[in-house]
Formats: C-alpha cells, structure tokens, sequence
C-alpha cells in the first residue's frame, strides 16, 4: 500500500469537510441572523464640518419612508435598494448601510460640500458642490461659500460657452474653499458680460480683475504678494482696480483713474455721435494739427524818435472828395487840378539825361 498517497488523500478530504462544514454553520449562522429583528438604527454624516444641510432626523425619515424601523427582520430590508433611495437626495453624495453583530442598522452618510453660490442672469440661484454638481438652496441654513454673480443661463443643459464658464466658477470656488485666506478674504467674484471673473474682495474698496480661470495658483499668488508690499507702503486703499491676468505681473490702477477715463471715453463717444449727426470725420480719424502761437514784437521806438513824431504834425486827410473841395475854396488849386491822397502816390520817373544843344556863335 502507498501510504503516502492515502495520507495525502486523508489531509485533501479533511480540508473539503472543513470547508462545507464552515459554509454550512456560516449559512445557518446567516438565516438565524435573517430571522432576527433590527435592534437599532445609528447615522453618521460625513462630510459636514462647517455646515448640515442634512441631518440624522433627515436619514431618519428617509430610512422609515422604505419601512425600516426598530423591531424590523432584518432578512426584509433590502440594504442596497435603502442605499440607491438615499443616494437621490442632491445633499447625499453616498450611502452605506449594514447590519452589525449586534443587531445595529449603521447607516453612513456622506454629505456633498457646496464651495459656491451661483446666482444667474435670471435671478436664480443654486449651489455648486466640488464635484460640480448643482444642489437646491436649503430651508434651514446658507453655506458660507464665495458667490458668483451674472451667471448667463440657468438652464440645466448648458450651452458649451456656459458649461466652460461654470467649470471655470467650479475652479475658483474649490481654490477659494481650500485656502483660509482666500475665503476669508473673497466676498463675492462677478462675472461680466465678456465672461472674464472679477473678485470683489472684503477688506479693501477694490477689484481684481482674474481674467479666465485658467493659472488661477499664479495668479492669487502674485496678488496676495502684491498685498503685503501695498499694506507695508501704501496702504491697500490707494488703489480701485488690481488685474492680475497678464503673466508676471500686477497691474495696479490708482482711485480716481478709471474714472478719470471713463470719463474721457464717454466723452469722445458722444463727440462722435454729434459729429456724425453734422457729417463730420469721427475725432479719432481727424488729425489734429497743433497750434502755433504768433508772436507779434514790436519796434522799440527811442526816445528821440518818441520826440521827433511828437513834434512833426501830420496833416488829417478825411478822404479825397473832401480835401479837393477845401483846397479849391481856399484858391490854391484849381478846379481841373488833382489831389493826390497819401494812398495814391504818383509814380517817379526816372530822371532823363539832358542833352546839351549845339551853340552857335557869330563871326
């Protein structure tokens, strides 16, 4: 007899009896449990640290609409039909419920976290959570998150141009949301009519222009620098608009020059318009030629030309006709004569060489 090979067999048949045996107790051990009753319900939220939008009294009523209760068998509660129903609310993210050892229904809940408030064109609003999900404005408390305002569309299915600029207000508020100076420093981030995001800050009467959301790192990066140099020197007060778009650099535009060129610019406008009105070339078409000032200099008269015009009198001629009739009355010239006025000066002919006759003398 091989008594190796019948040893091998032995130890092979005693695993297999064992195996069978564990699943038969384990099944058995399983139908005593189904036949048993819920002792309890017990709900964890996850996910909560700031804010509830759900609470257990929620999960609760939720889990006994489904008719679960205290007393229930448990074989008849159908955990992952509970979980699909649970996952329906927008504020629940994900459900996990089972049974422990002692009887104890452990339901967990991960609640969604809102890093935005969007308030559209429409004047809707709704919140954005992290993984860019809309969730429904709650009854019983407001998130403390940024908020956007000028949103285009509140639509559900949005256009490309709209879907893009909502993943743009899902990046800032998730960067806003993770840092502790951000999102105590930012109020609310405006988008304007060209789609470029604007954040309105709390301490300080300014704006900074973020452009697109795209180097959003660099860009608070080279603002919160900006910062520290501006409180340290000038004061953040001193300046009404901060851009931050270009790379590299922060432009910085002083209190009163923004307006000092919107001023201008609605100026020009309106001259345009008068212009077309008259059919006149628009200003920014017409080149202006500046202005040279003339300058008049006049003779410096001495002293003794001073003297000598005060003592030569000048003869007051009020005109031709008048002086003619005076000097014929008078008898110093005749009637056919003329009277040259000072205007009217005869012309000098050159004087002619005289030529000398021949004389002739007597013998």
């Amino acid at each position: 007899m091989n008594w190796p090979l019948i040893k091998k067999r032995g130890i092979q048949t005693f695993w297999i009896l064992s195996g069978i045996g564990m699943v038969v107790l384990l099944g058995a051990a399983m139908q005593r449990k189904q036949a048993l009753t819920c002792k309890d319900i017990r709900v964890s939220i996850a996910g909560a640290e700031e804010h509830m939008f759900i609470d257990e009294q929620d999960v609760l009523k939720l889990i006994k609409e489904q008719g679960v209760f205290e007393g229930r068998v448990m074989g008849k509660v159908a955990l992952r039909t509970m979980e699909e129903t649970l996952e329906q609310n927008p504020w629940i993210k994900n459900a996990e419920l089972f049974f422990d050892n002692q009887r104890v229904l452990e339901v967990t809940i991960e609640e969604r976290q809102p890093v935005a408030r969007v308030f559209t064109a429409q004047g809707n609003s709704f919140y954005l959570d992290s993984a860019g999900v809309r969730l429904p404005l709650s009854d019983k408390l407001s998130a403390r998150v940024p908020m956007f305002t000028g949103f285009p569309s509140d639509l559900e299915r949005l256009s490309k141009p709209d879907s893009l600029l909502l993943q743009g207000v899902l990046t800032i508020g998730n960067h806003v949301m993770a840092d502790s100076f951000w999102r105590a420093q930012t109020a609310q981030v405006d988008i304007n009519k060209e789609g470029q995001f604007e954040l309105i800050p709390v301490v300080g009467d300014h704006c900074v222009v973020l452009g697109n959301a795209e180097d959003l790192d660099a860009k608070l990066n080279r603002l919160y620098t900006f910062y520290r140099q501006a409180w340290l020197q000038n004061g953040i007060h001193r300046y009404e608009k901060l851009d931050v778009q270009y790379e590299g650099q922060v432009v910085a535009v002083k209190r009163g020059t923004a307006q000092a060129l919107l001023d201008s610019a609605q100026a020009r406008a309106q001259l345009n318009e008068l212009m077309q009105l008259s059919m006149v070339p628009p200003v920014d078409t017409v080149q202006v030629k500046p202005v040279v000032e003339k300058k008049v200099v006049k003779p410096v008269a001495t002293a003794a030309v001073k003297k000598s015009v005060e003592n030569k009198k000048l003869p007051v001629v009020k005109d031709n006709k008048t002086a003619t009739q005076n000097a014929i009355s008078n008898g110093k010239v005749g009637a056919k004569d003329k009277v040259v006025s000072p205007k009217e000066k005869p012309v000098s002919k050159p004087p002619t060489k005289s030529v000398p006759k021949a004389v002739m003398q007597k013998q």
